[in-house]
């Protein structure tokens, strides 16, 4: 019997769109968005009240301004608690191999 192939949905939010779409030239970040708008990846939103709670961790994971938890990482942690998620597609190893969940769960970096 062959396994089916695993099926993975991509979830993300407006910050780390925002900052992706910054670090893409013009025509990158044009299909960026188009990606995005045809349903590749689902974007969630978070509430001004979830700024107060993402503080809180920046203020935790800012050590000093090269270890610093920017918006869209806490975005993502935001994510990750809401959803359980842990998984993640990062470049951004050497920060989110620090970041601990509030159950003290690790990201699983892919």
């Amino acid at each position: 019997m062959v396994d089916a192939p695993v099926s993975m949905r991509m979830h993300t939010t407006w910050a780390c769109v925002t900052e992706a779409s910054h670090l893409l030239g013009p025509r990158r970040r044009l299909a960026l968005l188009q990606w995005i708008a045809h349903g590749a990846v689902q974007v969630f939103p978070f509430d001004g009240q979830d700024l107060l709670e993402m503080c809180v961790w920046m203020e935790q994971y800012t050590e000093q301004p090269r270890t610093e938890m920017d918006l869209a990482d806490a975005s993502l942690y935001w994510l990750a608690c809401e959803s359980g998620v842990a998984q993640i597609l990062t470049t951004d190893v050497r920060d989110f191999s620090r970041y601990r969940l509030p159950d003290g769960r690790a990201f699983d970096i892919l």
